[in-house]
């Protein structure tokens, strides 16, 4: 779910692989293993630094929904 929630949001902005990475200030391979479900575990970090870039809340990003 995160990593189709990622690409899916990534492509609604506009963003290249690239341009998220470098927004985000992580490597493009760690994007693209994320993307690919490559990544299962992404540190919390790594989520707040992509759902910042992307100007999403981490439940957002994850897909979770509030009650």
């Amino acid at each position: 779910m995160l990593a189709d929630n990622i690409k899916r949001i990534r492509k609604k902005n506009g963003f290249t692989q690239e341009k998220l990475a470098r927004l985000a200030n992580i490597s493009n391979n760690t994007l693209v293993k994320i993307e690919m479900g490559m990544a299962k575990e992404p540190t919390i970090t790594t989520i707040q630094k992509l759902a910042d870039a992307l100007d999403i809340s981490i439940d957002e990003l994850v897909g979770r929904k509030r009650k």
